[in-house]
Protein backbone atom coordinates (compact mmCIF):
# COMPACT_ATOMS: atom_id res chain seq x y z
CA UNK A 1 0.00 0.00 0.00
CA UNK A 2 1.09 3.23 -0.56
CA UNK A 3 0.77 5.40 3.19
CA UNK A 4 1.38 8.94 4.12
CA UNK A 5 2.58 9.58 7.49
CA UNK A 6 1.94 12.83 8.42
CA UNK A 7 3.48 13.71 11.52
CA UNK A 8 6.83 11.71 10.48
CA UNK A 9 9.41 13.25 12.92
CA UNK A 10 8.20 12.51 15.60
CA UNK A 11 8.86 9.46 17.90
CA UNK A 12 5.51 7.68 16.75
CA UNK A 13 5.76 8.80 13.34
CA UNK A 14 9.37 7.73 12.70
CA UNK A 15 8.61 3.97 14.42
CA UNK A 16 5.27 3.84 12.30
CA UNK A 17 7.58 4.82 8.99
CA UNK A 18 10.00 2.20 9.99
CA UNK A 19 7.70 -0.33 10.52
CA UNK A 20 5.30 0.13 7.74
CA UNK A 21 8.64 0.59 5.38
CA UNK A 22 9.59 -2.71 7.02
CA UNK A 23 6.44 -4.66 6.18
CA UNK A 24 6.64 -3.59 2.74
CA UNK A 25 4.29 -0.59 2.36
CA UNK A 26 5.71 2.73 0.00
CA UNK A 27 5.49 5.32 2.84
CA UNK A 28 5.36 9.18 1.86
CA UNK A 29 7.35 10.50 5.21
CA UNK A 30 5.58 14.16 5.86
CA UNK A 31 5.76 16.63 8.30
CA UNK A 32 6.27 20.56 9.01
CA UNK A 33 9.98 20.55 7.41
CA UNK A 34 9.55 17.52 5.17
CA UNK A 35 9.32 17.91 1.37
CA UNK A 36 6.54 17.54 0.62
CA UNK A 37 4.86 19.74 4.01
CA UNK A 38 1.86 20.10 5.96
CA UNK A 39 0.56 22.57 8.40
CA UNK A 40 -2.21 21.15 10.00
CA UNK A 41 -2.96 24.90 11.35
CA UNK A 42 -3.50 25.84 7.76
CA UNK A 43 -5.62 25.21 5.42
CA UNK A 44 -4.18 26.40 2.75
CA UNK A 45 -1.55 24.11 3.23
CA UNK A 46 -3.17 21.28 3.71
CA UNK A 47 -4.83 21.69 0.36
CA UNK A 48 -1.00 22.72 -1.30
CA UNK A 49 -0.21 18.97 -0.01
CA UNK A 50 -3.04 17.38 -1.58
CA UNK A 51 -2.74 18.90 -4.44
CA UNK A 52 1.12 17.59 -5.33
CA UNK A 53 0.34 14.15 -3.79
CA UNK A 54 -2.05 12.09 -6.08
CA UNK A 55 -3.64 8.99 -4.59
CA UNK A 56 -2.40 7.11 -2.09
CA UNK A 57 -4.06 3.82 -0.04
CA UNK A 58 -3.99 5.50 3.75
CA UNK A 59 -3.46 8.58 4.67
CA UNK A 60 -2.31 7.77 8.65
CA UNK A 61 -1.82 11.88 10.81
CA UNK A 62 0.21 11.27 14.27
CA UNK A 63 1.17 14.98 14.23
CA UNK A 64 0.60 17.09 17.49
CA UNK A 65 2.64 19.05 19.63
CA UNK A 66 3.31 17.34 22.92
CA UNK A 67 1.80 18.52 25.88
CA UNK A 68 -0.69 20.85 23.37
CA UNK A 69 -3.69 21.78 25.35
CA UNK A 70 -2.31 20.80 28.85
CA UNK A 71 -2.92 23.27 31.89
CA UNK A 72 -5.60 23.80 34.18
CA UNK A 73 -8.84 25.81 33.58
CA UNK A 74 -7.07 28.80 36.17
CA UNK A 75 -4.20 28.67 33.30
CA UNK A 76 -4.97 28.07 29.79
CA UNK A 77 -4.96 31.00 27.38
CA UNK A 78 -7.26 31.72 24.68
CA UNK A 79 -4.37 31.07 22.56
CA UNK A 80 -3.18 27.69 24.01
CA UNK A 81 -7.82 26.38 23.19
CA UNK A 82 -7.27 27.50 20.29
CA UNK A 83 -4.21 26.23 18.51
CA UNK A 84 -4.96 22.59 20.41
CA UNK A 85 -8.35 23.06 18.25
CA UNK A 86 -7.27 24.32 14.98
CA UNK A 87 -4.16 22.14 14.23
CA UNK A 88 -5.51 19.03 16.18
CA UNK A 89 -9.11 19.06 15.52
CA UNK A 90 -9.67 21.19 12.75
CA UNK A 91 -6.63 20.23 11.37
CA UNK A 92 -7.32 16.16 11.30
CA UNK A 93 -10.82 16.54 9.73
CA UNK A 94 -9.64 18.94 7.72
CA UNK A 95 -7.09 15.73 6.24
CA UNK A 96 -10.24 14.03 6.10
CA UNK A 97 -12.39 16.69 4.37
CA UNK A 98 -10.29 17.99 1.24
CA UNK A 99 -8.46 14.42 1.15
CA UNK A 100 -11.46 12.21 0.03
CA UNK A 101 -10.09 12.63 -4.14
CA UNK A 102 -7.04 11.38 -2.80
CA UNK A 103 -7.39 8.55 -1.17
CA UNK A 104 -8.22 5.52 -3.41
CA UNK A 105 -11.14 3.42 -2.89
CA UNK A 106 -10.70 0.88 -0.10
CA UNK A 107 -8.38 2.86 1.49
CA UNK A 108 -7.94 4.28 5.01
CA UNK A 109 -7.41 7.41 7.05
CA UNK A 110 -6.18 6.77 10.50
CA UNK A 111 -6.49 10.00 12.86
CA UNK A 112 -5.06 10.25 16.64
CA UNK A 113 -6.91 11.38 19.40
CA UNK A 114 -5.44 10.76 22.95
CA UNK A 115 -6.67 8.47 26.49
CA UNK A 116 -7.53 11.47 27.62
CA UNK A 117 -10.97 10.95 25.85
CA UNK A 118 -11.32 7.88 27.89
CA UNK A 119 -9.18 8.75 31.58
CA UNK A 120 -10.37 11.76 33.57
CA UNK A 121 -6.55 13.78 34.28
CA UNK A 122 -6.58 16.85 36.19
CA UNK A 123 -5.04 19.55 33.69
CA UNK A 124 -6.24 17.96 30.55
CA UNK A 125 -9.65 19.48 30.01
CA UNK A 126 -8.67 21.24 26.53
CA UNK A 127 -7.00 17.77 25.28
CA UNK A 128 -10.09 15.75 26.43
CA UNK A 129 -12.26 18.04 24.34
CA UNK A 130 -10.52 17.66 21.47
CA UNK A 131 -9.71 13.72 21.36
CA UNK A 132 -13.29 13.33 22.34
CA UNK A 133 -14.90 15.75 19.49
CA UNK A 134 -12.45 13.71 16.90
CA UNK A 135 -13.73 9.99 18.09
CA UNK A 136 -17.13 11.63 17.45
CA UNK A 137 -16.03 12.92 14.31
CA UNK A 138 -14.93 9.74 13.09
CA UNK A 139 -17.65 7.09 14.39
CA UNK A 140 -20.10 9.85 11.54
CA UNK A 141 -17.56 9.88 9.14
CA UNK A 142 -17.43 6.46 8.72
CA UNK A 143 -21.50 6.38 7.93
CA UNK A 144 -20.23 8.97 4.83
CA UNK A 145 -17.07 7.79 3.41
CA UNK A 146 -18.11 5.62 -0.14
CA UNK A 147 -16.82 3.14 -2.37
CA UNK A 148 -15.53 1.32 0.91
CA UNK A 149 -12.87 3.92 2.40
CA UNK A 150 -12.59 3.69 5.96
CA UNK A 151 -11.43 5.71 9.19
CA UNK A 152 -10.62 4.83 12.39
CA UNK A 153 -8.84 6.65 15.44
CA UNK A 154 -6.47 5.81 17.68
CA UNK A 155 -6.61 6.57 21.31
CA UNK A 156 -3.10 6.28 22.40
CA UNK A 157 -1.05 6.87 26.23
CA UNK A 158 1.92 8.87 26.12
CA UNK A 159 4.79 7.00 25.23
CA UNK A 160 7.65 5.55 27.49
CA UNK A 161 10.65 7.35 25.31
CA UNK A 162 8.69 10.71 25.58
CA UNK A 163 8.12 10.36 29.68
CA UNK A 164 11.42 9.74 29.89
CA UNK A 165 12.51 12.92 27.93
CA UNK A 166 10.71 15.10 30.88
CA UNK A 167 12.15 13.11 34.20
CA UNK A 168 9.18 10.88 34.84
CA UNK A 169 9.33 7.15 35.26
CA UNK A 170 8.27 5.50 31.75
CA UNK A 171 7.84 2.28 32.86
CA UNK A 172 3.96 1.89 32.71
CA UNK A 173 4.05 3.41 29.23
CA UNK A 174 4.23 1.51 25.92
CA UNK A 175 7.22 2.64 23.69
CA UNK A 176 6.96 4.03 20.38
CA UNK A 177 7.36 0.69 18.38
CA UNK A 178 4.75 -0.93 20.88
CA UNK A 179 2.26 1.94 20.06
CA UNK A 180 3.82 1.85 15.79
CA UNK A 181 2.47 -1.82 15.87
CA UNK A 182 -1.47 -0.29 17.09
CA UNK A 183 -1.01 1.48 13.32
CA UNK A 184 -0.21 -0.96 11.15
CA UNK A 185 -2.95 -3.20 12.58
CA UNK A 186 -6.03 -0.57 12.23
CA UNK A 187 -4.24 0.24 8.50
CA UNK A 188 -4.24 -3.82 8.09
CA UNK A 189 -7.96 -4.03 9.66
CA UNK A 190 -11.34 -4.02 8.06
CA UNK A 191 -12.97 -2.05 10.68
CA UNK A 192 -13.86 1.64 10.56
CA UNK A 193 -15.46 4.69 12.82
CA UNK A 194 -13.62 3.09 15.90
CA UNK A 195 -11.31 4.05 18.37
CA UNK A 196 -8.20 1.82 18.62
CA UNK A 197 -6.11 1.40 21.47
CA UNK A 198 -2.73 0.30 22.19
CA UNK A 199 -2.62 -3.12 23.34
CA UNK A 200 -3.02 -3.08 27.32
CA UNK A 201 -3.81 0.37 27.60
CA UNK A 202 -8.13 -0.23 26.92
CA UNK A 203 -10.19 2.17 29.19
Amino acid sequence: MKVVIIGSTGLIGKAVAALLTDKGHETVQVSRTTQPSVDLGDLTSINSFYKSLGEVDAIICVAGRRGGGMGSLAELSDEAIESVIREKLVGQVNLVRHGLVNVRPDGIFILTGGMSAYTSLPNMSAGAMVNTGLEGFVRHAALDLQDGRRILIVHSPPVREAVIQIGMDGARFPNAATVAETYLMALESKMTGQPIFVEGHRP
